[in-house]
């Protein structure tokens, strides 16, 4: 895993969160919640490949 991931997935977390508090406090609750979510969907699009390569990674080890 490259610490530039981890910078990555800092960045979005502090963005998405300044976002959805100045929406909250506009009264767009809804529109701060879609931002959470796609913050989240974002964050899952690069982590994924890397959790799958762990399971392969644990599958070679223990032979299965």
């Amino acid at each position: 895993m490259d610490i530039d991931l981890i910078f990555r997935i800092a960045a979005v977390g502090i963005l998405v969160s300044v976002v959805s508090q100045v929406l909250k406090h506009s009264g767009r609750e809804e529109l701060a919640f879609l931002t959470s979510l796609a913050g989240l969907v974002l964050v899952l699009f690069w982590v994924v490949p890397f959790i799958s390569e762990l399971f392969d990674a644990i599958k070679k080890m223990f032979s299965l």
